[in-house]
């Protein structure tokens, strides 16, 4: 996938893309549960088998292939932040090696592509285009990313405001349970800090429909 940028390796990227036409891309529970599964899956370097083997392996046998890869530390990024919403995506990314980016969603999209398709009977692109990247510039927008990732159920209306910390299909339930990225935790002393800056800034980010630092345009 080419880019107008060249993505650098050890930089931050708020990467973000959506259904071709504004279509959505999650229709079913089953929909975000893939794209869990082939987000965490394809996050390393050299995948050991295809994911539909590794899909009918037990549970114990999935733990320990993740724990192993895990331990070799064979990433390609670093996951920060995501949400899954009905019709886009957003990630939060670390570049670990040369090209990761571009591998890792490029294996994401047309991985979940293929269940997509086969799944609803459907042909055809189902994002728009290229995917989106931006990189991050500064620790302080690093963190506001983050915030305006995990708010995005909420500033769409897709959930309550009491709703919004058990969204599943977010890193937001991660941070509370103390999951969250080590480098964003870090400016946060405890899970319950990260929750009221959070949560802090939802009623004006919802209100606006931006966070205060940029205006991210899915146009």
């Amino acid at each position: 996938m080419a880019r107008d940028i060249t993505l650098e390796t050890n930089e931050y990227y708020h990467v973000f893309n959506r259904g071709a036409a504004k279509l959505p891309i999650f229709i079913t529970e089953g929909d975000y549960r893939q794209a869990v599964l082939d987000m965490s899956y394809y996050q390393y370097q050299r995948p050991p088998m295809k994911l539909s083997r590794f899909k009918i392996l037990s549970h114990e046998e999935k733990t320990r292939l993740l724990n192993e890869l895990n331990i070799q530390d064979l990433k390609s990024v670093e996951i920060l932040s995501y949400v899954f919403m009905p019709n886009h995506f957003h990630f939060l990314l670390k570049q670990i090696i040369d090209e990761g980016t571009a591998k890792f969603v490029g294996q994401f999209s047309n991985s979940y592509t293929r269940y997509f398709n086969i799944k609803h009977s459907r042909v055809g692109s189902l994002f728009q285009g290229t995917y989106k990247a931006v990189q991050v510039e500064s620790e302080e927008q690093l963190i506001h990313l983050s915030r305006y990732i995990h708010l995005n159920p909420y500033v769409s209306s897709l959930v309550k405001k009491d709703e919004l910390d058990s969204y599943s299909w977010s890193s937001f339930p991660q941070y509370l349970k103390g999951k969250g990225s080590d480098l964003i935790m870090s400016y946060f002393k405890t899970s319950e800090k990260y929750k009221s800056f959070v949560m802090g800034h939802a009623d004006y980010a919802r209100e606006l429909e931006v966070i205060e630092h940029q205006t991210i345009d899915l146009e």
